[in-house]
């Protein structure tokens, strides 16, 4: 993208706020590796919008229930003197898929956004209980009791689907241990 300096300072600085635990610079650079990971393991998508779409997905990042909406609202506004419409209307799409990670069959561009974003969950123990500690610390608004029931449900959702990644790579390479690292921590939270 020609010109797109200060828009790239800019989400930086969105994800670099000081209230940022997990979802900050780090996370942004994560997606992005498992992004190219990805491609160069033959999962087919189109570059520009996903790669865009890692940009922004958690540019709006507060806790509240409608980040994924102000972070593509900030996608189209902020995209359209760089790519073409229908590019922007694609990222702002990937962005707000990244509330529930459930594309649907045949998306490719969503499966592959939405298993990167995920990647983490099948990391190593001692990176996921970081990840889980850096989470938590986001919603210390939260009552110990709230937390742990929305935590939970989360938890729960996931393993009770039947593949938590999308594509081909991730169900090869991340969902077993995806599935070890939330079952641990759903024990954890239910006291076993």
């Amino acid at each position: 993208m020609a010109d797109a300096d200060p828009l790239r300072d800019e989400l930086l600085t969105a994800y670099a706020a000081p209230d940022r635990r997990f979802h900050g610079i780090r996370h942004l650079r994560e997606v992005l590796e498992h992004l190219v990971e990805l491609a160069s393991e033959g999962t087919p998508f189109d570059p520009e919008p996903v790669t865009l779409a890692a940009w922004f997905h958690d540019s709006v990042y507060d806790g509240e229930r409608d980040s994924e909406e102000r972070a593509a609202a900030w996608a189209r506004e902020a995209l359209p003197d760089h790519v073409s419409e229908e590019t922007v209307e694609e990222v702002a799409r990937l962005v707000l898929l990244t509330e529930t990670h459930q594309p649907e069959a045949g998306d490719k561009n969503g499966a592959a956004l939405c298993d990167a974003d995920l990647a983490i969950l099948a990391d190593s123990a001692s990176r996921y209980g970081d990840y889980v500690a850096s989470v938590r610390a986001e919603f210390g608004h939260l009552e110990d009791a709230e937390f742990t029931e929305g935590r939970t449900h989360l938890i729960e959702k996931l393993l009770d689907r039947p593949t938590i990644f999308h594509t081909a790579h991730g169900r090869a390479v991340w969902e077993a241990a995806a599935r070890t690292n939330l079952a641990d921590e759903l024990a954890q939270l239910q006291g076993r």
